[in-house]
């Protein structure tokens, strides 16, 4: 494993890479070598993914003059080819999306539904004792209705000028030709190799070799089956997707899974619709960092750690071990509340205004004392009288994906999207991995007599924790950001945000910086980081100490008062910066 003072960037040899209209569009060459700053500056237009190959097909929509919404489009659809594990037109996805003509932010919804068959009591036993997790994850159950070409199609019907066609030839070029496995990839692909995963064989024969070992990196993976796929959707949109033959073929793999088969039907794929919400927005000292708010639990998360903290001086008081505490008890108050409060607003009131009221926060700065607590409660914002809950406490995958844009118009879009699992359901329809983000909902629906807000339901979105955000400066874009990482991505996001804005790092260092998670239990302290030199004195308080891996994938582009562009990429991932 590569350790913190190495990572890996793929630097792409410019000459060989070329754009062809005829051809299909992108025929990367591509080397390795080890570094550890990406950051990059630029003056007309910029883009960070987590993926290289994905960063030069966004990098040349944008030098063609394509916007922000061209390049998003065409980049998601080349992730779901070089980074199947963890988004594709299989999954969901949340965006914030900036335009500039009209000084107006929105926030687009296109996170996966239930089938309208799932009930609150779809993961309990007969007995009414929970299902287990990893045992639900696998199979057709476990696949909400996908969102994310939805979403797509929406943004691109608004704002997209490049035509739809063209913007998926380059994914269409990769699969069909083929690409290299990325060392990370390969990674993932030894991982879940064995067990449950060799079940779903058209799954195993496109990321195992015929004797049944996993590729390895520099390996050729040719999915002709995505590249049918996408040549259908880039002639007749959306629509084949959601109501022709590739639906077709979505439910038929979804109830022909060799385990746990789905309930979805067609009429369910039909029903699918992209919703417009208010982003969730908080000042923090001069700044106004916006989010996406509910069925995410992101944006509130992030804004009430930020929103606590805004009752100290964390730039007085530098990065080290009273800072990390103050950090870890907002941390633990803000993933009270969001364990308790926040679900599909949908079908069940959320007080998204309370949970970010400065008078409530300031409250609850005032329950961090000097001994941390082991949990903290959540609190009673104004919003939330009679709203019978119990909380729910439950893992996230992370097989998710963040990128940042911003283009030569000044349109700037934070985008974070998921298949949930690495390699999600292990369903393969069409070339493509289907979600399990139904295993995101509580697997308990009440607790004490309680209902738990996230629990199942029919048409309900399950609860997330992605946090694409954009940060303002008197009225003006100044940062976009986000992170994978399962329920993780909230500190990921914070953490990086105070580290540029409080603690004036480069934008690099900020996100290369350790990372420091409490969900409202154990403290997580990044291995092999800055942070570790932070356990004596933090154990000394009282805090409970795991160190371990933190594989977060922040991707971060700061625009500055001049109007040039500084963007950086999470070096735990295979991230890569690319602007003009």
């Amino acid at each position: 494993m590569l350790k913190y003072t190495f990572y890996l960037v793929v630097f792409l040899f410019f000459n060989p890479v070329v754009w062809s209209a005829e051809s299909g569009g992108y025929q990367p060459e591509i080397g390795y070598a080890l570094s550890r700053n990406s950051e990059k500056l630029a003056e007309k237009f910029m883009v960070a993914t987590a993926n290289p190959i994905a960063t030069k097909v966004g990098y040349d929509v944008l030098d063609r003059g394509g916007n922000a919404v061209d390049a998003a489009i065409a980049i998601q659809m080349t992730l779901n080819v070089v980074e199947p594990q963890s988004s594709g037109i299989g999954g969901g996805a949340f965006a914030l999306y900036w335009d500039a003509t009209k000084r107006q932010l929105s926030s687009f919804d296109g996170r996966e539904t239930a089938p309208l068959a799932v009930s609150e009591d779809y993961f309990t036993n007969d007995d009414g004792t929970p299902k287990k997790f990893w045992d639900s994850v696998p199979g057709g159950a476990s696949v909400g209705v996908p969102g994310t070409l939805a979403l797509m199609e929406f943004m691109h019907k608004r704002y997209g000028s490049l035509t739809w066609e063209e913007l998926f030839k380059p994914a269409m070029r990769l699969s069909k030709n083929g690409f290299p496995v990325s060392p990370r990839l390969a990674g993932a692909i030894d991982t879940v190799r064995g067990g449950s995963f060799s079940l779903f064989k058209d799954t195993s024969s496109l990321f195992l070799k015929s004797d049944g070992t996993a590729m390895v990196a520099g390996n050729i993976i040719k999915n002709k089956e995505l590249y049918k796929t996408f040549k259908l959707i880039s002639k007749k949109g959306a629509k084949a997707f959601y109501r022709g033959e590739i639906a077709e073929v979505i439910i038929s793999s979804i109830k022909n899974s060799p385990i746990n088969p789905g309930v979805m039907t067609l009429d369910d794929l039909k029903k699918y619709q992209v919703k417009v919400r208010k982003p969730t927005c908080i000042k923090y000292r001069v700044y106004n960092v916006c989010g996406m708010g509910p069925p995410s639990s992101g944006g509130l998360a992030v804004g009430q750690i930020l929103g606590i903290l805004n009752n100290s001086n964390l730039s007085e008081m530098g990065r080290g071990v009273k800072s990390a505490h103050l950090f870890i008890e907002a941390s633990k108050l803000a993933y009270a509340d969001r364990n308790l409060y926040v679900a599909d607003e949908d079908f069940i009131p959320v007080p998204k205004i309370g949970l970010l009221k400065n008078n409530y926060l300031a409250e609850r700065f005032k329950l961090i004392n000097r001994v941390p607590v082991n949990r903290a409660r959540p609190g009673r914002p104004s919003g939330s009288a009679g709203l019978l809950r119990a909380l729910q406490i439950q893992e996230e995958g992370e097989g998710t994906t963040h990128f940042v844009i911003f283009d030569r118009y000044g349109n700037a879009i934070s985008l974070t999207s998921t298949i949930e699992t690495g390699f999600g359901s292990r369903v393969l329809a069409g070339g493509f991995l289907l979600n399990n983000e139904l295993t995101d909902f509580s697997f308990k629906p009440r607790r004490g007599g309680r209902l738990v807000a996230n629990r199942p339901g029919p048409g309900k979105r399950p609860r997330s924790s992605m946090a694409p955000t954009i940060v303002f400066e008197n009225g003006k874009p100044v940062l976009l950001l986000g992170s994978p990482g399962g329920s993780r991505i909230i500190s990921y996001v914070a953490k990086t945000i105070i580290s540029i804005f409080d603690w004036k790092m480069g934008l690099q260092e900020a996100v290369n910086s350790g990372h420091i998670v409490n969900r409202n239990s154990i403290t997580e302290l990044e291995e092999s980081s800055n942070v570790i030199g932070f356990r004596k004195g933090l154990e000394a308080l009282g805090h409970k100490i795991k160190v371990r891996n933190l594989n977060s994938g922040v991707q971060v582009i700061r625009i500055l008062k001049d109007g040039r562009l500084i963007g950086a990429a999470d070096p735990r991932r295979e991230g890569l910066v690319m602007g003009r």
